[in-house]
């Protein structure tokens, strides 16, 4: 009768545990790129991207024009050139060529850069109000909401991070 009964103690104290462990997990999602695209911050960094890739391009552009232009303008003095001087004009060209096709490459590098830089500290701040409203809500795990495929709208911390950043 005692083993019985110290059996019995002994599974309802594991399921009271089991019940207080389910208790004490808060599971909530969020979408996090709706967070950030509605930070102001991320509208200018977004403008200085787009600054910054147009004078990219522009600066592509002018190079190309002062090949196409040192092109021209060879052929148009190669007639007056001895083959010595000639030939290095065009190894000259040949050069600006091949780095002007690289040009393009270069371009995507450095926008890429210029995204991590503006993004990264936007990223951050967002990070930290997610983490922040989760720890005073209470959630113990917070998911991307686009890898949610049922969940439940009061899990939503959408709302709570938007008001914890002073978002509308």
């Amino acid at each position: 009768m005692k083993k019985v009964l110290s059996f019995l103690m002994v599974a309802m104290a594991l399921v009271m545990v089991s019940s207080t462990v389910k208790a004490q997990t808060k599971i909530g999602y969020i979408s996090f790129n709706e967070i950030v695209a509605s930070m102001p911050e991320a509208k200018k960094a977004d403008s200085v991207l787009s600054q910054f890739r147009d004078a990219l391009i522009q600066s592509a552009q002018d190079k190309e024009n002062a090949l196409n232009e040192a092109i021209q303008k060879f052929n148009t003095d190669s007639s007056k050139m001895t083959e010595a001087v000639k030939s290095v004009k065009r190894q000259d060209l040949q050069k600006k060529l091949q780095e002007l096709q690289g040009e393009e490459q270069r371009i995507q590098q450095e926008l890429q850069k210029k995204q991590e830089d503006l993004s990264g500290p936007i990223q951050k701040k967002a990070m930290d109000a997610v983490t922040a409203v989760a720890k005073e809500s209470g959630y113990t795990h917070v998911f991307p909401k686009e890898y949610m495929i049922v969940s439940p709208p009061a899990d939503d911390l959408l709302p709570l991070v938007k008001k914890k950043l002073g978002l509308k």
